[in-house]
């Protein structure tokens, strides 16, 4: 199950999000994964043809991260192990892919691979790709 704002996430809550960023945690040690993940996924299929694009759900509802190491401690430990939190919900890729590696670096999880599953930071953003999040002169701190 996932939790958003303290409370469970269903289907009618993505709206207009194209995906959220997540923190999943393993309370038996307390170890923490920042990842991103897709509500829709676009599939092409031919039709009469010509190929056409489609919008389907993706596994977002069963899904436990991108990470190895974190997927075998969920089938090691049980998924009751762990809790999995939707931190930002997010409108477009830029958005996933800054929200996600922010999350990592205000953290510093790559310096502690004890404390995050995490390792690697990444991604190639712009401020095109942020329309949504950015700061006028009034929004100055």
């Amino acid at each position: 199950m996932w939790v958003y704002k303290d409370q469970p996430f269903s289907d009618e809550q993505i709206g207009t999000s194209l995906g959220f960023v997540y923190k999943i945690t393993n309370l038996l040690d307390g170890r923490i994964y920042f990842g991103q993940k897709k509500f829709w996924f676009t599939k092409t299929r031919t039709v009469k043809g010509k190929k056409k694009r489609e919008k389907a759900p993706s596994d977002w509802k069963q899904y436990w991260s991108s990470s190895n190491e974190l997927k075998a401690d969920v089938i090691k430990l049980g998924e009751e192990n762990f809790t999995r939190e939707i931190l930002h919900l997010c409108s477009s890729k830029g958005e996933m892919n800054y929200l996600e590696m922010r999350e990592q670096v205000i953290h510093d999880a790559l310096l502690y691979p004890h404390l995050y599953y995490n390792e690697y930071v990444g991604g190639r953003i712009s401020r095109s790709h942020l329309k949504q999040l950015i700061k006028t002169k009034d929004d100055s701190v």
